[in-house]
């Protein structure tokens, strides 16, 4: 198969994704387990690989969003715990049974879907039940949880009570009353099963990335770390965490421009003196989003370039500072640290206004991934 060599790709350090997670490891101390969240294929860094990095630096289950997620891990040879975070329907149900995928229940048509299976093929299910306590997506209400739900798990002879979860809306915000608001209906449910003398499921979760690290009391019997396992920043202030990713490509063309000398579509950037002007082969059907138009900044030989003119769709243009001698083929990173200089994942959500979440999973599948550290 033909490779794409343009020179745009991403580079993906799997010791970082290691450390990240001895770093949460170490947060919350070996009676906890660490859920490695790699839901839309590892955050866009390859699902596969950082699970197994993930593996074996001490995380113990694995998060996915939908059931073909779960089934790329296993047909990757992947035989951990893995929880199925969104919904599972009906035609789904006996492919999780198959693959001895963890199911998130808070529907009663797709909860019968999930039994019917496991009577047909004669073998257990495990469930975590999602309650709502105040993110207002999935989850059964905690009357619910506590009236139908927890008897109708308990009584099953063919479902395996597995987690109770539910999912903080604003951990990562300075404003801590809503953490604290959720964080308190979910230990009523917990004590309200416990009155009952129901035994609670090992796997009890409510802690994603930004509540590991701020709010030791979410962190229960399991935490689900996403963001950070790749080393994006979770909220400011927080402990530091090593990027897995360096997102890089190359210079196709520099010329030298006259004083108001107009660059790009609709010529929304004119020189303002005599520039140099380098053209880079990334554009928005990369993931380099046109909203980073005459925003954005790229490093070349570690130094910083603006970003000038409409970012096209394979194509946009940087204005190279005075005396930097740029050529054809130099190495222009978008994402990452070239010597001294970065720019991080952070600020490039920012010029785009948007979050670091987005901006990973946007890097489109035609850019190349390297399961190696960037070397600049």
């Amino acid at each position: 198969m033909m490779e794409d060599k343009r020179g745009t790709e991403v580079w993906i350090d799997p010791e970082a994704v290691r450390a990240n997670t001895r770093l949460f490891r170490d947060v919350v101390g070996s009676q906890v387990k660490v859920m490695a969240v790699v839901k839309a294929d590892g955050y866009g860094h390859g699902a596969l690989r950082v699970a197994r990095a993930a593996l074996e630096a001490g995380a113990g289950a694995l998060g996915v969003a939908t059931v073909l997620e779960g089934r790329a891990l296993r047909d990757g040879g992947i035989d951990a715990p893995i929880l199925v975070l969104g919904a599972v329907n009906a035609g789904e149900a006996e492919a999780a049974l198959e693959m001895n995928l963890d199911v998130t229940v808070f529907h009663d048509a797709w909860w019968e879907a999930l039994v019917r299976a496991a009577e047909r093929l004669g073998r257990r299910v495990r469930v975590h039940l999602k309650v709502d306590t105040g993110m207002g997506r999935l989850g059964v209400t905690p009357a619910e949880a506590l009236q139908i739900w927890v008897p109708r798990i308990v009584n099953h002879p063919l479902v395996k009570w597995q987690g109770l979860m539910s999912h903080l809306a604003c951990s990562d915000v300075p404003d801590t009353l809503p953490t604290r608001q959720q964080l308190s209906q979910f230990l009523e449910v917990i004590e309200a099963i416990r009155a009952s003398q129901t035994a609670l499921p090992p796997d009890i979760h409510l802690a994603n990335t930004a509540a590991t690290l701020r709010f030791p009391g979410t962190h229960f019997t399991m935490v689900r770390v996403g963001l950070g396992l790749y080393g994006a920043v979770p909220y400011a202030g927080a402990p530091a965490l090593t990027p897995a990713l360096t997102w890089v490509s190359r210079v196709t063309q520099v010329k030298r421009v006259t004083h108001g000398f107009a660059i790009g579509y609709h010529h929304t950037y004119r020189a303002g003196a005599d520039e140099t002007i380098a053209t880079v082969a990334v554009g928005y059907a990369d993931g380099y989003r046109r909203a980073l138009s005459n925003r954005a900044e790229v490093l070349i030989h570690g130094r910083r370039c603006p970003v000038v003119g409409r970012i096209s769709m394979d194509q946009l243009t940087v204005r190279v500072p005075e005396g930097l001698a740029v050529q054809p083929g130099d190495v222009v990173v978008l994402a990452g640290r070239d010597g001294a200089a970065e720019v991080t994942m952070e600020e490039l959500a920012d010029w785009a206004d948007t979050i670091s979440y987005e901006m990973l999973t946007s890097i489109s599948a035609r850019v190349p991934r390297h399961w190696d550290r960037f070397q600049s």
